[in-house]
């Protein structure tokens, strides 16, 4: 059976599966580094034209054995969907998706990453490393997200050199997903940034407030706003966490706000962290919410002209994450 928009909203909503560490190397499992997700091996299943990510879980419900020349997901001892494991360039595949900083001095309480303490590459890895992944062909983008080392002012300017020394050398869009500065989307356009992204994370300031400490929503808006006018339409998003309490009226009214500001909203569901589970008590969705939101996004879309499936970097492209409008449902 290939994946639908309904399979793949279960698989997304339970996000994990139990898979041979046989059927893992074929294909050179991922782990993340910037995220919620940081830190936890994943690997892709690509099916009916869609594309879903699972982390590495041998406690999951889902299981992924081979089958024919490709493999099948089991849940209660019964298959539910047939397709092919993905090759991944450099996080996902088809782009060479790269992290500056592993590292964060902000302390979102749903992230690991300032818990994690990862490298920060410097510009001579961030080329070696993308060069590697065009090696692997079928390179499609190139993507470069970070966490905040020092400030985001230090992780802008990089961002902006890499951006530079990589599109003089490649042919492909570059997306960059970094905290905004007062000149974040003038700096990266100028260096021939495509798209760029600044998350919301949430769109209820309380639990803004409780999850983000130290952060402003109102700068992120305020930032979005200014990245359309600089990069114009279709070329702004933001990551919407669904999972941290929530309500769908919240998450609709966001929707509305965002697009109407011409962001295309990327519903992201939680991934509960260990390192993160004494902190915060956060649910993933059940795929129920996950279709109902999506579909109301995709409504929310072509009602304010925008396309979801135009993009053409980051996670809009790669879809494995989320439940995509335009592209699932």
């Amino acid at each position: 059976m290939e994946m639908n928009a309904e399979i793949k909203a279960l698989l997304v909503s339970i996000g994990s599966a139990n898979i041979d560490e046989g059927l893992l190397r074929e294909v050179a499992g991922t782990i993340p580094s910037a995220g919620p997700g940081a830190g936890l091996e994943s690997f892709f299943i690509k099916s009916g034209g869609h594309r879903v990510r699972l982390s590495v879980n041998k406690d999951s419900p889902l299981k992924v054995v081979r089958c024919h020349s490709g493999v099948a997901v089991i849940k209660d001892e019964i298959e539910i969907v047939t397709g092919q494991l993905e090759p991944v360039l450099s996080h996902c595949p088809e782009q060479a998706y790269i992290t500056i900083s592993g590292r964060c001095i902000n302390d979102c309480k749903f992230c690991p990453v300032p818990l994690l303490n990862g490298d920060v590459k410097s510009l001579d890895t961030i080329l070696r490393l993308v060069e590697e992944a065009n090696q692997k062909g079928n390179l499609r983008a190139i993507s470069i997200t970070s966490g905040v080392a020092k400030s985001a002012e230090d992780e802008v300017k990089k961002a902006v050199d890499v951006v530079k020394v990589l599109k003089a050398k490649y042919n492909v869009p570059i997306g960059v997903s970094v905290y905004p500065t007062e000149t974040s989307s003038e700096e990266l356009h100028a260096a021939g940034a495509t798209e760029t992204k600044y998350n919301v994370e949430t769109m209820d300031p309380e639990i803004f407030a409780r999850f983000c400490p130290g952060l402003s929503l109102d700068y992120i808006l305020k930032s979005l706003e200014k990245a359309v006018k600089i990069f114009g339409k279709n070329r702004v998003t933001s990551n919407f966490i669904l999972g941290l309490g929530e309500s769908d009226d919240c998450v609709m009214s966001g929707v509305d706000q965002l697009t109407k500001m011409g962001v295309i909203p990327n519903l992201r569901p939680i991934s509960p962290h260990p390192l993160r589970a004494v902190e915060v008590g956060v649910k993933r969705p059940s795929p129920e919410r996950l279709l109902k939101l999506a579909r109301y996004t995709r409504k929310a879309l072509e009602e304010n002209g925008l396309r979801a499936d135009n993009a053409e970097t980051m996670c809009l492209a790669c879809t494995g994450c989320d439940v995509t409008p335009q592209r699932d449902v």
